[in-house]
């Protein structure tokens, strides 16, 4: 009974899910995603899809990591702990991370469909390159090595 559900209907189910277990901290790091996700439905007028989800997800992720840098930096581990919390459930969400190797591959192929001669070409591979690897691979990162191998060019 494999009927391949949206994100959006996975994250409906596990809310509810959540709160017949009364998994309290899990419900609310859920309840998060879903408020974030409906503020940007009301205030596009649009119907966000996987992709969309996924954006808002990796977005939330990267502010608990700044969070829990910030508190831990402050000696306020009880409020890093509860931003851990929320960053497991958040990361449950996103797709496998891609290996160092297939992204170089999607590099290469970026680079070489876009046609870059140099570092004045970044905008085209990152182009081809985000929708590919949003929410697979760290983009600052992968901007970094575009950079690296576009400079060599």
């Amino acid at each position: 009974m494999e009927n391949r559900m949206g994100l959006k209907e996975q994250i409906t189910e596990d809310m509810k899910a959540a709160m017949r277990a009364k998994e309290t901290a899990k419900l609310g790091a859920i309840r998060l995603i879903t408020a974030a996700i409906k503020q940007k439905e009301v205030d596009e007028r649009i119907e966000l899809g996987d992709a969309h989800v996924l954006a808002i997800i990796e977005k939330m992720i990267k502010q608990r990591k700044d969070s829990i840098s910030q508190f831990e930096a402050g000696g306020r581990q009880d409020l890093a702990d509860i931003e851990k919390a929320e960053l497991l459930i958040l990361s449950a969400y996103m797709p496998a991370g891609l290996t160092d190797a297939e992204i170089q591959a999607e590099l290469a192929a970026a680079v070489a469909a876009s046609g870059a001669s140099g570092p004045q070409d970044m905008g085209k591979v990152m182009a081809i390159l985000k929708p590919k690897l949003a929410g697979r691979a760290d983009m600052t990162a992968v901007s970094g090595l575009v950079k690296a191998a576009l400079s060599k060019a």
